[in-house]
């Protein structure tokens, strides 16, 4: 199995290069108030799809961070002792806090 998967990323490797090799013209990015950019094709490719690939994650950090911290906060009330856990007042209102010492 190890070796189908070391000739199966041979052969991405491989393939990409081959269109590298093949995609060297040189391209120009124009961008506002006329400013421009010239570079290779698979530069600006490479450029493209990395820029795309940030965003789609700096696009799920959001969602992920609130199961993270979800995460957390559950575990720590899993690990937490019972005497430390908080209990409702009669009300239902929020935890029972007792009057301080000297008031």
């Amino acid at each position: 199995m190890r070796v189908f998967v070391w000739l199966v990323r041979a052969f991405i490797f491989f393939t990409l290069f081959a269109f590298a090799l093949n995609n060297q013209q040189p391209v120009t990015v124009n961008w506002f108030f006329g400013a421009n950019w010239q570079a290779p094709m698979v530069i600006v490719m490479l450029a493209v799809f990395g820029a795309g690939a940030a965003l789609g994650v700096l696009a799920m950090l959001p969602g992920a961070w609130q199961r993270w911290r979800r995460h957390r906060r559950r575990a720590a009330a899993a690990t937490a002792p019972a005497s430390v856990q908080p209990t409702l007042a009669p009300s239902g209102f929020g935890p029972e806090r007792p009057p301080r010492a000297g008031l």
